[in-house]
C-alpha cells in the first residue's frame, strides 16, 4: 500500500510538472493552465486559513480568497507564465531566507539545530562547521536558482524559462543532494554521518517544533 501510495504522489507531481511545463510556454487552454498555476497559492492559502482559531474567520478568508480569485481571474488567464515565475521565485526566495536567516547572529544554523536533534546536543567542531557551511551552500543555491529564473525570464523566451524552472529544477536538487552526500562523505567520519531517514526525521520535527511556536491555543 505504501508503495503504491508513493507512486501515485509521483506520477501526480509529474503530471504537475508537464503540466506547469505546457502552462508556462503559453500553450493549451488558457483556464486550465491557470488553474495548475494557482493551485499551490490557494492550497497554501487555505492551509494557513485552517489555522485560525475561530470557524467564522476561516470562513470570511476563504470566501475572500474564492472572490478574489474569480475577479482577478480574466486578468490572471492572461498572464499565466507571470503566474509561474512568480511562484517558482517565491518559492526559491522564501527557501533562500528560511536556511540564510539561520546564519545571522550568534545561534546555530538550520542544518546545525537538524544535527543536534539527530545526535544529540554535543557536536564536534568539525561537524559544527560542516553543518553552517552547507547550510550557507543551501542558501547560496536557492538565490542563485531564483537569480537565473529572473535572467531567463526575462530575456528568454517562455519554453526556454520554463524548460528550466519546471523540468530542471528537481534534477538540480538532486544534484545539490549528491554533491553534497559526496561533501560528507569527504568530511565527516562515519560516526558523525546522518542516514537519509535521520535527516528527514529531523526535518519534520524541526517543522512540527516550528509550527507550535507560530500557531496561537485555540478560543472557546
Amino acid at each position: 500500500m505504501t508503495l503504491l501510495r508513493n507512486l501515485g504522489v509521483l506520477l501526480l507531481m509529474a503530471a504537475w510538472v508537464v503540466a506547469a511545463h505546457v502552462g508556462s510556454a503559453g500553450w493549451g487552454n488558457a483556464d486550465f493552465n491557470t488553474a495548475v498555476a494557482v493551485l499551490p497559492v490557494i492550497a497554501a492559502l487555505f492551509m494557513a486559513l485552517w489555522r485560525l482559531p475561530q470557524w467564522a474567520w476561516r470562513v470570511v478568508g476563504a470566501l475572500a480568497v474564492l472572490g478574489m480569485l474569480a475577479w482577478f481571474w480574466p486578468k490572471l488567464r492572461h498572464n499565466v507564465p507571470l503566474l509561474y515565475y512568480l511562484q517558482h521565485l517565491g518559492i526559491h526566495v522564501a527557501l533562500g531566507v528560511f536556511f540564510g536567516r539561520s546564519l545571522l547572529g550568534p545561534g546555530d544554523a538550520l542544518i546545525t539545530r537538524m544535527a543536534r536533534r539527530i545526535f544529540g546536543h554535543e557536536l564536534s567542531d568539525r561537524k559544527v562547521r560542516y553543518t553552517r557551511n552547507v547550510t550557507l551552500a543551501w542558501t547560496v543555491f536557492f538565490f542563485a536558482n531564483a537569480l537565473v529564473s529572473t535572467l531567463l525570464f526575462i530575456f528568454a523566451p517562455p519554453a526556454i524559462w520554463s524548460v528550466h524552472a519546471n523540468l530542471l529544477t528537481g534534477p538540480l536538487l538532486g544534484v545539490m543532494f549528491l554533491v553534497e552526500h559526496l561533501w560528507r562523505l569527504c568530511v565527516l567520519p562515519p560516526h558523525e554521518r546522518p542516514g537519509i531517514a535521520d535527516i528527514v526525521q529531523a526535518y519534520r520535527r524541526e517543522s512540527v517544533q516550528r509550527s507550535a511556536r507560530t500557531t496561537p491555543p485555540p478560543t472557546a
